[in-house]
């Protein structure tokens, strides 16, 4: 991991949402120092976006396999 654990820190809050449903939430917070170091702090032109987003058809396929990991086969 490029972060030391006293760098990076999260959590995992549940709770029950308008619709009635369950919900998880994750807030990952990093130390900016770290950040700067790695050339993603906001404060560096490096953390703007480049280049597009990537197409629909990318999105969707990512929202069928929230589980399936990139370059593993699908499991059984």
């Amino acid at each position: 991991m490029p972060f030391a654990p006293d760098r990076i820190r999260f959590d995992l809050a549940c709770g029950i949402g308008p619709d009635g449903h369950w919900h998880g939430w994750f807030d990952v917070r990093v130390h900016a120092d770290a950040l700067r170091r790695l050339g993603l702090h906001p404060d560096q032109p490096t953390s703007g976006v480049t280049g597009s987003s990537p197409p629909g058809w990318w999105h969707a396929a990512a929202e069928r396999n929230p589980h399936r990991h990139l370059g593993q086969p699908p499991r059984n």
